[in-house]
């Protein structure tokens, strides 16, 4: 029997505050062409701690120096990839308290990289029409810091967008 989701997972970095978050312009994958955030897939037995530091230094130009765990969701929708029809994108976030370094707005690319820059957004402007589900649940947690809702979330008709947002 086939599985019918392809199930990917990584580490996340929030860094921002109830005006604005710092996302990346997404190179790659089902967020193409949307805002999204930094972080990304662990290398063969990396920390949890190390891979998220690592993901937002290589897709920011940041150099993380202080950060706390937050909690872990997935995000359901339908994506077609290889023999898949759905993805289960499973997150874990990281809340970055402290970095040095400037925001890159282009960055190193290699193989591997999913991100074309980093910049810093308004939340107003962040929606679904332009953000992840990873953005959309940091924007909730930097407006209500108080309460992580770590409910999985569905989404029936994602749309991997053609063009880009920015």
């Amino acid at each position: 029997m086939t599985d019918k989701f392809h199930r990917a997972f990584g580490c996340y970095g929030i860094i921002g505050d109830q005006q604005s978050l710092v996302v990346i312009k997404k190179e790659g994958g089902p967020y193409i062409n949307r805002y999204d955030l930094p972080g990304g897939s662990l290398k063969d037995g990396e920390p949890l701690d190390h891979a998220v530091k690592r993901e937002v230094n290589e897709e920011t130009g940041l150099i993380v120096q202080d950060y706390e765990q937050i909690g872990a969701t997935s995000f359901r929708y339908p994506w077609n990839y290889d023999q898949w029809h759905f993805n289960q994108h499973i997150c874990v976030f990281f809340r970055i308290n402290k970095f040095t370094g400037n925001l890159q707005t282009k960055v190193k690319q290699f193989a591997g990289q999913d991100s074309l820059g980093a910049v810093s957004v308004p939340l107003k402007e962040l929606s679904l029409a332009n953000s992840s589900p990873l953005v959309l649940k940091a924007k909730e947690i930097l407006l209500k810091p108080d309460k992580f809702d770590l409910a999985d979330q569905t989404f029936a008709n994602w749309i991997v967008l053609d063009h880009p947002v920015f």
